[in-house]
């Protein structure tokens, strides 16, 4: 008997087939939706593309060949063929990415033409600080915080992106430069993008300062300290910021709250800088408290971005690399291991569990996926907990988590109560655990290079010999070859640019790089058009600073930089 098993058809209709011919769109779906419902909908939403505006001058869009805006959407869903998808896909994310480059470039040239309070090197205090540190700073760390120092001398703002590897020591230049900020009386504010990350921060910072007499405060949705007290009210913290009692405010998102006042704030950090957009840091920056000044900005970042790319992906901001690891770091010894050899792994998490250390484990996913077959967290920690591990104790942490449930399991780890952590890649940026010598990846073909190595990064943070085990089930050559890559490589620059290889620049069905929030299509991988972008932005800015050719583009730019997205 000759059957056909779940076939998809459609009665042809006046307008053409929408589901069964050419290059049909797969949509994410929730519970309840089809894809067809899904189709039939976007397809009748696209007839009202000839009253879409387009943003794009004429000029602009001939001089880099792109598509008219209503022929791009129209082709990144129902393309005429891949020469058109591709093409959509280019003109939709040039557009992404044009924009970025203009307020960047704005916000440039109005810091450009603003004033700073200039912030003296006070070499006396500097010099009793990096002598009482138990290591030594390494020449990159040392030249970065003299360049940084040099700059915040002036009375023009200081716009400085700190590009350091995972674990290079970029926290302790930050310090450098919020003391000497502290000792001019002025105030600090440094921004990180989660809780985890903001609250060990706090912990570094104080620590590294503890000898100078300087109030640190720790702020977020949900905590608030200052000094040894972790339980001062909200209001009297933000009274105390305002009449500058608090002379460095560590915190997330809350810093732009439009409720919270600086009296004198001299410098803004931003740490793991890709994670903010455009906008928030300009929301920072105008909460200087001195009428007609600007704080100096230093933003940092571990995500390896070769300095090219970050030249022009950051375009109003100078550049600083930290490539030098810090001394009595031993490399993380990586291994790529298949489901014949868990077992060994499991064994040697084992001892090493016993002689005192802790361990990672990272899964793709929070919950089962049929349709994808890697491993999830909630099944490994049921794994793992269950079976493998029954006699140690464990946790689990994922992004849909409470604040306050992340930060009380993380808490737990850091103080050695929980030996294993099994997480998504919510701790793949910035937590310090200097007791856990192993991690653990699974399904690491579903991670890109530079992200496996933020992973690896979490440990070898102290003189321990730490591990990397990353576990596959692929074997496919090309995912095989660029993990064999992960094994022989330590340097996260090369890694980023070996990843850039190996990908090419993005496809419509790629996986994007994770981070860039500002950015729904255009990935770190677009160098081309990235490029075209900033010249085409920087033209512009140039020729024609009050957008006349360009009104609707301006109000576009206008209404982005007044956005500010919280992640």
């Amino acid at each position: 008997i000759i059957s056909m098993i779940s076939p998809i058809y459609e009665k042809i209709g006046r307008k053409g087939k929408i589901h069964t011919s050419g290059l049909v769109p797969v949509y994410p779906l929730t519970e309840g939706v089809t894809q067809k419902q899904v189709r039939f909908l976007i397809r009748q939403s696209l007839e009202f593309l000839n009253e879409l505006e387009e943003i794009l001058p004429t000029h602009i869009k001939e001089r880099q060949k792109l598509l008219d805006l209503d022929q791009a959407i129209s082709n990144i869903h129902f393309p005429q063929s891949k020469e058109y998808l591709h093409r959509a896909r280019a003109r939709l994310a040039f557009d992404e990415l044009f924009i970025l480059q203009l307020k960047s470039g704005i916000i440039k040239k109005e810091r450009e033409s603003s004033q700073a309070q200039a912030i003296a090197f006070k070499e006396k205090d500097t010099r009793e600080f990096v002598d009482s540190l138990p290591f030594q700073l390494t020449e990159d760390q040392k030249k970065s915080a003299w360049r940084i120092l040099k700059d915040m001398e002036e009375a023009k703002p200081m716009a400085r992106l700190l590009n350091g590897d995972v674990g290079s020591g970029k926290t302790v230049v930050a310090a450098i430069a919020m003391l000497n900020t502290a000792l001019n009386g002025l105030q600090s504010a440094l921004m990180a993008p989660t809780e985890i990350l903001a609250r060990q921060h706090y912990g570094s910072i104080k620590k590294l300062l503890g000898s100078f007499p300087i109030r640190i405060a720790l702020l977020s949705s949900s905590t608030r300290a200052l000094n040894t007290d972790d339980k001062i009210g909200k209001a009297k913290l933000f009274e105390m910021i305002a009449n500058g009692e608090v002379d460095i405010v560590i915190g997330t998102h809350a810093l732009v709250s439009e409720k919270l006042k600086f009296e004198k704030l001299g410098l803004a950090v931003i740490d793991e800088q890709h994670r903010f957009g455009v906008a928030q840091r300009k929301a920072l920056i105008e909460k200087s408290g001195n009428p007609g000044t600007v704080p100096h900005l230093l933003s940092m970042t571990a995500t390896p971005i070769p300095r090219s790319l970050a030249l022009t992906l950051f375009g109003d901001l100078d550049i600083s690399v930290i490539s030098q690891m810090p001394s009595g770091r031993k490399p993380i010894i990586t291994k790529l291991v298949f489901d014949s050899g868990r077992q060994k792994v499991y064994d040697f998490v084992r001892e090493q569990i016993a002689s005192g250390r802790q361990a990672f484990v990272i899964c793709p996913l929070i919950e089962e996926s049929d349709t994808l077959g890697v491993k999830s967290a909630e099944s490994e920690y049921k794994l793992l907990n269950e079976n493998i591990f029954k006699d140690i104790p464990m946790a689990m942490l994922h992004g849909k988590m409470k604040p306050k449930e992340k930060e009380e399991i993380m808490k737990g780890f850091l103080e050695n109560k929980h030996k294993i952590l099994v997480s998504t890649s919510v701790v793949e940026v910035g937590v310090d655990v200097p007791n856990a010598t192993i991690m653990m990846i699974e399904g690491s073909e579903r991670f890109g290079l530079a992200q496996l190595h933020q992973f690896r990064g979490r440990v070898g943070r102290g003189d321990l010999q730490s591990y990397c085990v990353m576990f596959t089930g692929s074997n496919s050559p090309d995912t095989l070859k660029r993990l064999k890559i992960m094994e022989n490589t330590r340097d996260g620059f090369k890694l980023a640019q070996m990843d850039l290889e190996l990908r090419g620049s993005g496809e419509i069905y790629g996986t994007r790089q994770k981070g860039f929030p500002e950015m729904k299509i255009a990935t770190l991988w677009d160098l081309e058009l990235m490029r075209n972008a900033k010249v085409e932005a920087d033209k512009l800015i140039n020729t024609d600073p009050e957008f006349k050719s360009a009104l609707i583009l301006k109000e576009e730019v206008d209404r982005s930089l007044k956005e500010i997205h919280l992640e």
